[in-house]
């Protein structure tokens, strides 16, 4: 099977809004089924499925009570192996969500940890005495809010949650509950899954001192966070160094399992970059990680060569997956709006940007369609976090709406029900009816960037080196053998002139772009993959 997933683009598919298949409101297993086709005309290598294995749905599945059954509201594990199957017999792997670093406070390891101090399971979560004065151990706080300790009278203790009161944190320094965890993992690789994204998996070990994390450093001027949870430094309640060996184990199970792999989530403002060079490092840890670098507001030239090539820097034997859109964040076409001439082009740029980074993409459903986050009222709102720091954050269900599939009215034929979040006009419009019988349309692009990309190995296992350009253009080269590409962004949506020596040709899927000799303009948005011979080829902005 090789290293397919070297390079390799995955979809992410959040089920609860890609297809439903009853009439719930909630998409589902067969909905994903029934929409299989959508995703392999993208040419893509593998789908993420986000979390469908039993829960209550506090943090919508990401709060587990059973590791090992599919939650009723998604179908079966009969609908899993038909799901499975099915993407196979199209070529594209699955992989999912393992989300381990806490489960649900009605998962039946919790409901026994939290009897007594002594029972078979009291160890397995993370458990502490009060101060004398009855306030927690330290100052670590949660990332939906509030103390990241929930009092427990029955044992008369606190027990750590990084995230809802109701998601109780693992510990992992117990080792029957990392063999848990692996005994998890075999069980789901057993029935043909092809790996797993790792979700907050820089969050599993925990400092055994507990000590209090100090303050963030942050601008004077900026006094308090929204959240206050990004006032800190997480330096003991993540991050913790035991966690590169547990992985060592997580790779030496998937290494069972030939072409199986593994995607890691890294939550971690100051050194995200640096651990993920450091989970991918050395061929015996994860495959792959993610960080957030790409997924905030950032769209300079200077932001993305410096995240890139630190990572590379720090380990150039690591392997990163990049990303500018998932289930946790902003649609970036609404948060780099005010860098974008006009939707459609930098919703191209965007495509052709990541596609052409080092490193394996992840592309999140509704991005092909162009969509934009999604305004909602806050009688809409799901999310926790939404709904607790509303409206300086508005949380995550901006970018959960479901995909709007038919023309017509919302919503769009995801649902025959009322949907569990609203279709707003603005998501209704891009539709997948109206955009397939469009060829200049974003979904159109999305194909055919994704087919070209196919025929280039620089862009999905070549080597990257950055031009010394000037803001707003970001250039850089890809090469692999003697596929060479020169790769330019005008990453603003005034026109920008470039001079290429060296020669060579403009590739199709180029936008806003005219190369006249070694004279390259740019439009608004424009980018331009040029095909050349050989490295001699230097790229310098105009002053």
């Amino acid at each position: 099977m090789g290293e397919w997933w070297r390079g390799g683009v995955i979809y992410q598919v959040y089920p609860r809004s890609f297809q439903d298949s009853n009439g719930d409101g909630i998409g589902d297993l067969p909905g994903i089924i029934a929409r299989l086709d959508h995703i392999a005309s993208l040419g893509v290598d593998c789908i993420w499925l986000s979390p469908i294995t039993r829960s209550p749905q506090a943090d919508m599945g990401y709060d587990v009570s059973d590791y090992r059954d599919v939650d009723p509201l998604f179908g079966s594990l009969h609908d899993f192996d038909s799901l499975v199957a099915q993407a196979h017999a199209r070529g594209i792997k699955v992989i999912m969500d393992q989300v381990v670093s806490h489960t649900s406070d009605l998962h039946p390891w919790f409901q026994e940890s939290r009897l007594n101090r002594t029972n078979a399971k009291a160890d397995w979560y993370v458990w502490a005495d009060p101060l004398p004065d009855g306030s927690p151990p330290n100052n670590w706080p949660a990332v939906f809010g509030g103390r990241a300790w929930e009092w427990n009278p029955t044992r008369g203790q606190y027990y750590l949650h990084n995230f809802l009161a109701s998601q109780p944190d693992l510990n992992f320094h117990n080792p029957d509950v990392q063999q848990a965890v692996l005994d998890i993992m075999r069980f789901w690789l057993e029935r043909g899954i092809d790996g797993f994204r790792l979700d907050t998996v820089n969050y599993y070990f925990h400092d055994k001192k507990l000590r209090s994390n100090p303050p963030n450093k942050r601008d004077e001027h900026l006094p308090y966070a929204v959240n206050p949870y990004d006032m800190q430094e997480h330096k003991y309640s993540k991050s913790q160094p035991e966690n590169v060996d547990f992985l060592r184990r997580v790779r030496s199970l998937l290494n069972e399992f030939p072409g199986a792999t593994s995607v890691g989530e890294v939550g971690d403002s100051h050194k995200s970059v640096e651990l993920m060079a450091e989970y991918t490092s050395g061929g015996d840890t994860l495959h792959m990680c993610y960080g957030f670098d790409f997924l905030g507001p950032q769209f300079t030239a200077r932001h993305f060569r410096s995240r890139i090539e630190k990572f590379f820097t720090t380990g150039p034997d690591g392997w990163p997956c990049w990303s500018f859109s998932n289930h946790d964040v902003p649609r970036h076409i609404t948060r780099w709006a005010e860098h974008g001439a006009t939707a459609p082009e930098l919703v191209r740029q965007s495509a052709a940007l990541v596609l052409s980074l080092k490193g394996s993409v992840c592309l999140y459903q509704g991005e092909e369609l162009g969509l934009p986050e999604t305004d909602l009222l806050f009688e809409e709102l799901t999310d926790p976090r939404g709904i607790r720091f509303w409206p300086e954050d508005k949380g995550r269900d901006g970018c959960r709406t479901p995909i709007p599939w038919d023309e017509g009215n919302a919503p769009n034929g995801f649902t025959t029900g009322t949907p569990w979040l609203p279709v707003k006009p603005a998501q209704s419009a891009l539709n997948v009816a109206q955009q397939n019988a469009d060829s200049h349309s974003s979904l159109a692009f999305y194909r055919t960037i994704l087919a070209w990309r196919k025929n280039h190995p620089a862009l999905f296992d070549g080597d990257i080196a950055f031009y010394d350009t000037a803001e707003p253009v970001l250039a850089f080269r890809r090469s692999h053998g003697n596929d060479t590409l020169v790769c330019v962004f005008n990453l603003s949506p005034v026109a920008s002139a470039v001079t290429v020596s060296g020669g060579g040709s403009l590739e199709a899927v180029s936008q806003n772009a005219v190369l006249d000799g070694e004279q390259l303009a740019l439009g608004a948005n424009g980018y331009a993959f040029i095909a050349v011979s050989g490295s001699a080829t230097t790229v310098t902005t105009k002053a």
